[in-house]
């Protein structure tokens, strides 16, 4: 398979790259290192070690950039991982959050359109479904923040190609992605980070809201499954199967680095969600996916692999 994937240096798009090319695979890594979010070098490693593999090709540059047309003959699939994440971030900055989830986006979409044989996988989130994303695909899409309107937004943008032009496509959408290297910015990254260096941890609400993980592996493994079976219309949670508090992550981050967290508790941030727990029964019916990685054990593997890459690093 030759596939072209976008947001190719970050926490998803460099792993569901590796995994392809670890299979033989073709990659052509499209990225713009945004570093609003975390710093750039992080960015420039994951594309560094991607083009040890021979089958990678690295392009810096935004998903509608007009190079990337020229590309597009040459591949099978598009997966696009590439994307403005975060909540926080979206309520101050939202023009961002609009030209990266759907302006660009539809640039893209203009591109692909011209070649029919090519079907897109995109990485969609439980946030379209606001406050309480608890179900299968059918409970209502109600997003509480910016960043899940446009992801909400970059769906219907999706469907209008399917229906006025044809496109060929699935929509996956990724239920609180967790495991090793994730995301710098993200909460159990921090919550790593924070128990090895002995500082004080930020709890928004109570800590009783709850997340249904899923391991970083399982959400590449149901990505690479929609691109070799290509389920034309597609729209799926990609979720864990059990759902922990976040104070319970904590626990388990804090016991396997074998650290005391220090607590601070502040008002719940706008747009948080308050309890996923996905239904991937479309999932495992279409893509024959079960996740894999129990929530739990997932989270030592994140704390073990933190402690490895940061082990000048000391608790007090």
């Amino acid at each position: 398979m030759r596939a072209l994937v976008t947001g190719a240096a970050g926490f998803i798009g460099s792993a569901v790259s590796a995994r392809l090319l670890g299979e033989g695979h073709t990659v052509i890594g499209v990225d713009i290192l945004d570093d609003r979010l975390y710093d750039r070098d992080t960015k420039r490693a994951r594309a560094d070690l991607l083009s040890e593999y021979p089958g990678f090709t690295f392009i810096h540059a935004s998903m509608d950039h007009a190079s990337i047309s020229d590309h597009l003959p040459t591949v099978d699939v598009v997966i696009n991982e590439g994307a403005m994440p975060g909540l926080r971030l979206s309520w101050l900055d939202f023009s961002a959050y609009a030209t990266e989830n759907n302006i660009a986006l539809v640039g893209m979409l203009n591109m692909i359109k011209e070649f029919p044989g090519l079907h897109l996988v995109h990485a969609s989130t439980s946030s379209v479904y606001g406050a309480n994303a608890v179900g299968d695909e059918s409970q209502h899409t109600l997003p509480v923040s910016p960043y899940g309107v446009t992801k909400l937004a970059a769906e219907h943008l999706i469907t209008g190609f399917r229906t006025e032009f044809g496109l060929s496509a699935s929509i996956l959408r990724y239920f609180s992605v967790f495991g090793p290297r994730q995301r710098p910015d993200m909460a159990y990254a921090k919550f790593c980070r924070a128990l090895l260096h002995g500082d004080e941890i930020t709890i928004t609400g109570d800590g009783s809201q709850t997340r249904s993980n899923t391991y970083v592996d399982d959400i590449v493994d149901a990505t690479i499954r929609a691109a070799e079976r290509r389920p034309d219309g597609l729209v799926a949670n990609v979720c864990g199967a059990e759902a922990i508090s976040l104070l319970e992550a904590l626990g388990v981050l804090a016991d396997e680095l074998s650290a005391e967290p220090r607590l601070r508790f502040v008002p719940r941030p706008e747009g948080d969600q308050l309890h996923t727990q996905g239904d991937g029964g479309l999932a495992r019916t279409t893509l024959d996916w079960l996740p894999q990685v129990p929530v739990r054990e997932g989270l030592r593997r994140q704390a073990r692999q933190y402690l490895l890459d940061h082990e000048g690093a000391t608790s007090t």
